[in-house]
């Protein structure tokens, strides 16, 4: 039992550590967006299913002593593929966002990771048939607890005791020894294993008939229930962890609280049916899905976000998870149960990660899995409920459903525009000022991307964060004074700033969301009405700015945005030294932190402090007779020299010093719980 408890517990660790690593190393290579974790949990999920599949196939088809042989060969032509390492090349892949994260992993981790995922549950039908005296049915189903452990254990020491310490470079190169560990582990069980069975092997006499197997194959029906749980589970962890990391940030930590929660469930479930209390949990239940409603219908802090989601997460993976358990088959049919779990899994990762993308407008997958959770209850309750209680449950599944429906109108209804892909969803919302009239904005999640009047008169004015009053605006003020200008933008919103542009100047804009480039032509005027050169460039804004000539900008401003939420890997001393590379010497660096939930002074403090210059900080909180501008923070930086000489309008800006102890974000190391409001 130590051997396999051995070799399940190192073989899950390292399938759940190697996953925040790859997903970081890629991560600013695709924009820093939320959705390259949903497509990396996707590719995960698909190589588990071909995985489970594999071992069903070698279950059911190949002889039980020649079993270890063929995994065995497959186990050191893995190790080829070592070391672990992204290839980036795939920096800029002209192949859809989606696409280049699949084929990225595929190259990088596949054979390594596809292996891995074999082993939980083949190490479970080894077992069972190495002691089949044992009488213990549940023995390798509790194998199976043991692996979600681990893969929680791996999945929680990672923001705590490998990101913090190791570079990622270093980090892959850890793994990589780690699994050809792994290997050498795996083919010892797979050498007893095929010496436990040879004497029942030897033993058999050739002709004898073999008995006839009485347990009951599971009917397609009981297979499509597994699947549904499994996938629904799946698209709520990939769906909320997706509100997660929108509107906070897409760091490390917001992936694995909800993927940790989600292997928490497994865990209690499959190691002890007891864990799962049934009358417990489905009262908590719709407790849950009032909660969700409330995330979903307004905004709240960061920790009663966190708090909310997780916790109701919990519940609908407990009450999935606990359900799938009840309805496990024998050991005999443990292959094909592991199938149709890692088939749903698979289906609702690919259903969230990439077909609703591409499908959808709006975050519809939330309101839809939340809808399959509660239908799903109502299917496996329906044969132990009386004719009262399937009624009060049909009509209570009714009302929740049009609740939702009501919840998903809302993202699309009275909105002039609704579009959606890889990397976010845009709306365009019209309204009407008592005072200035008509009113147009673009809006990502509850974030406004950029307003303007619509009126002729009105429309060249900049408004909202970029108002003339805000750090930025006063700060293209101050250099007006020269002839021409040459600003860089990374992200373009509505396109704003472009209101500030003169003859002369020149205004090169980065913006990785064709979708955003679009709007702005079509729905918004201030590119059109601008005096200025406008040079769109599509692409993610530090990679195109590390590829471009020195552009000599006499000011770059950072305001790239996803939902409520700036790219980690645009705020890192490697991101810096690129944008201050792209400035004059006397250049201004203009960084919008703006933000509900995250105090990002510190990030920028330590970011002046390491390069040597001096970071101003402007807050604009305008009256409510302000009709121009809103709530607005920049940080401006600079060398020293400069900021001795600013001008009498930018000399109240209150400069930002180190916070004790604070250490600077860099490609490899980004500490969220330390700025959190």
């Amino acid at each position: 039992m130590g051997l396999f408890a051995v070799t399940v517990f190192l073989s899950a660790f390292l399938l759940f550590q190697i996953q925040p690593i790859v997903a970081k190393m890629i991560l600013p290579w695709f924009g820093g967006s939320s959705s390259v974790w949903s497509v990396c949990l996707v590719f995960f999920q698909v190589e588990l299913l071909v995985g489970y599949a594999y071992v069903h196939w070698l279950h059911e088809k190949v002889a039980a002593r020649r079993q270890p042989l063929v995994h065995g060969v497959l186990l050191l032509a893995s190790v080829a593929m070592l070391p672990v390492a992204a290839d980036p090349a795939w920096k800029g892949s002209t192949l859809s966002p989606g696409l280049s994260v699949l084929a990225v992993l595929a190259i990088a981790v596949g054979a390594p990771y596809l292996m891995l995922s074999t082993t939980g549950p083949l190490m479970q039908t080894w077992y069972a048939r190495s002691f089949p005296s044992s009488g213990a049915d549940a023995r390798p189903y509790r194998l199976y607890a043991l692996s979600n452990l681990a893969s929680m254990l791996a999945l929680l020491s990672y923001p705590v005791l490998v990101e913090p310490v190791l570079p990622v470079g270093t980090q892959a190169t850890l793994w990589s020894a780690a699994y050809v560990a792994f290997v050498a582990t795996c083919l010892a069980t797979a050498f007893f294993t095929r010496r436990r069975m040879a004497p029942a092997v030897s033993a058999a006499v050739p002709d004898a008939p073999v008995a006839p197997d009485v347990t009951p194959h599971p009917g397609w029906k009981e297979c499509l229930i597994w699947i549904g749980l499994a996938a629904t589970a799946s698209m709520l962890l990939l769906a909320m962890t997706r509100h997660l990391t929108q509107d906070v940030a897409p760091v490390p930590f917001l992936w694995i609280a909800p993927l940790s929660i989600y292997l928490l469930s497994f865990i209690l479930c499959f190691d002890a049916p007891r864990y799962y209390v049934r009358p417990l949990f489905l009262i908590a239940l719709p407790l849950a899905f009032l909660a969700l409603d409330r995330v979903l219908d307004s905004g709240m802090d960061v920790p009663m976000l966190i708090a909310l989601i997780c916790v109701s997460l919990f519940v609908f993976c407990m009450v999935c998870h606990g359900e799938l358990v009840r309805r496990k088959p024998p050991v005999r049919y443990l292959t094909l149960f592991y199938l149709m779990l890692s088939i749903g899994g698979a289906l609702g990762g690919l259903l969230v990660g990439l077909v609703a993308p591409a499908i959808f407008t709006a975050y519809f997958e939330l309101p839809i899995g939340l809808f399959l959770c509660a239908a799903l209850v109502v299917v496996v309750l329906w044969r132990d409920l009386r004719t009262v209680w399937r009624v009060v449950l049909l009509i209570a599944l009714l009302g929740y459903g049009w609740r939702l429906t009501e919840i998903s109108l809302e993202y699309v209804q009275g909105y002039r525009k609704v579009v959606r892909n890889f990397y976010s969803q845009l709306r365009i919302d019209d309204s009407v000022d008592d005072v200035l009239g008509a009113k147009r904005k673009m809006v990502h999640g509850r974030i406004n991307h950029g307003e303007q009047f619509m009126d002729v008169k009105l429309r060249k004015e900049p408004t909202a964060y970029y108002c003339e009053k805000s750090g930025v605006g006063r700060a293209i003020r101050s250099l007006q004074q020269a002839p021409s200008l040459r600003i860089g933008v990374v992200g373009l919103g509505a396109g704003t700033l472009a209101a500030y542009g003169r003859a002369g100047d020149v205004m090169r804009i980065y913006e990785i969301n064709e979708q955003v480039l679009d709007l702005a032509r079509s729905d918004f005027t201030f590119l059109s009405d601008s005096a200025a050169r406008i040079e769109p460039v599509l692409g993610d804004g530090r990679l195109m700015l590390e590829r471009d000539p020195p552009q000599h900008f006499d000011l770059l401003a950072m305001d790239a945005f996803s939902g409520d939420s700036i790219p980690a890997h645009l705020l890192t001393l490697e991101a810096m030294k690129t944008y201050f590379g792209q400035l004059k010497p006397d250049g201004l660096l203009a960084v919008h932190i703006t933000n509900r939930y995250l105090d990002l002074e510190p990030v920028m403090a330590a970011v002046a402090q390491q390069y040597g210059k001096t970071a101003l900080i402007y807050d604009l909180d305008p009256g409510d007779d302000d009709l121009y501008c809103r709530h607005t923070t920049w940080v401006l930086m600079m060398s020293p020299e400069r900021a001795a000489a600013l001008p009498e309008s930018l000399r109240d800006g209150v400069p930002l010093t180190p916070r004790v102890g604070f250490a600077a974000w860099t490609d490899s190391f980004s500490n969220l719980f330390s700025i959190l409001k």
